[in-house]
C-alpha cells in the first residue's frame, strides 16, 4: 500500500513538472468524481455495515459458507445478479464475507455475478441491445460465473 502511495505522488509530482495546467484539470476533475460518488459509495458501505450488524455471523456462514457447497454458489450468483453494487464497494465487501467464513467460491459467484450479470439492469439493455442479446448475454454471465466460482472452489 505504501509503495501504491509513494508511486502516485511520484507520478502527481511528475505530472506537475511536466504540464502544470493539464494537471490541476486532472485534478480537478478527479476530485469532482471522487465527490460524486462519495455519497452512493458511503450508502451503500451503511447499509452493507448495518446489515452485518443485524444479520449473525452464522446466518451469513450458513448461507454462504463453506459448507454449503454448490447451494451456496447458486445463492450467491443470484443474489449477485439482483444486486446494484458498485465495483469500489463489491471488493470490500467480499473480503468482509471472507472474514465472516465464506468460502472463496461462493466469493468469487457473487462478486463474478455482480460485475457481469444485471437483473436491475435488464430492461435498459434491453432497451440498447434488443431482449434477445440482453437475456443471452445474461444467461452466458451467469453460466460463466458458476464456472468461475466452482473452478476457484477448485483451485482454492
Amino acid at each position: 500500500m505504501k509503495l501504491l502511495a509513494i508511486s502516485t505522488i511520484f507520478a502527481l509530482v511528475f505530472s506537475l513538472f511536466l504540464d502544470r495546467e493539464k494537471t490541476m484539470v486532472g485534478i480537478k476533475r478527479g476530485l469532482k468524481m471522487f465527490f460524486n460518488i462519495l455519497p452512493a459509495f458511503l450508502n451503500i458501505l451503511i447499509a452493507v455495515s448495518v446489515f452485518l450488524f443485524l444479520v449473525p455471523n452464522e446466518t451469513i456462514v450458513r448461507y454462504l459458507g463453506k459448507g454449503t457447497g454448490f447451494g451456496g454458489i447458486l445463492v450467491a450468483s443470484v443474489v449477485g445478479s439482483v444486486a446494484l453494487i458498485p465495483g469500489l464497494v463489491s471488493y470490500p465487501l467480499a473480503a468482509i464475507l471472507l472474514q465472516q467464513g465464506a468460502s472463496y467460491s461462493v466469493v468469487a459467484a457473487f462478486v463474478t455475478t455482480l460485475m457481469m450479470v444485471g437483473v436491475i439492469t435488464l430492461p435498459l439493455e434491453i432497451k440498447f441491445f434488443g431482449k434477445r442479446v440482453a437475456f443471452i448475454r445474461n444467461t452466458l454471465s451467469f453460466v460463466g460465473a458458476i464456472i468461475i466460482a466452482l473452478l476457484i472452489g477448485v483451485i482454492m
